[in-house]
């Protein structure tokens, strides 16, 4: 169940992270934004990646074998590093319909999950 609430957390977690960290490159198309400052802007974001924190956190502190958990630190970032990359790609096909997916992107996936599949064999 530990592995369950780490992997929920994590999702979400990344999904904040990808909205702090990408989601601003959208506001020039949203009329309430045209006049914002970068000092603004960046306020907005850290607001959002307070959300991802507060999910961070708790994941990686469920999931740690030494509060518990079922995972080393190395299997927690990897775990991270999968989510981090697949919550990109939904979002930036979903939100920004301009960028594609290619051939490479998904030979890349590919040892991305090898790396996965690596990292978990005893």
């Amino acid at each position: 169940m530990k592995s369950f609430y780490t992997i929920i957390l994590l999702i979400l977690s990344n999904t904040f992270m990808t909205f702090a960290w990408y989601g601003h490159l959208k506001f020039k198309e949203m009329r309430w934004s045209e006049n914002l400052s970068l000092a603004w802007i960046i306020l907005i974001s850290w607001g959002i990646a307070l959300l991802e924190y507060m999910l961070q956190v708790p994941a990686n502190r469920i999931g740690f074998k030494n509060y518990g958990g079922p995972f080393s630190l190395v299997e927690l970032k990897v775990i991270q590093e999968v989510i981090t990359l697949s919550v990109f790609v939904i979002f930036s096909v979903v939100f920004f319909k301009n960028e594609t997916l290619r051939a490479n992107h998904f030979i890349g996936f590919i040892f991305l999950i090898l790396a996965v599949y690596f990292i978990f064999k005893k």
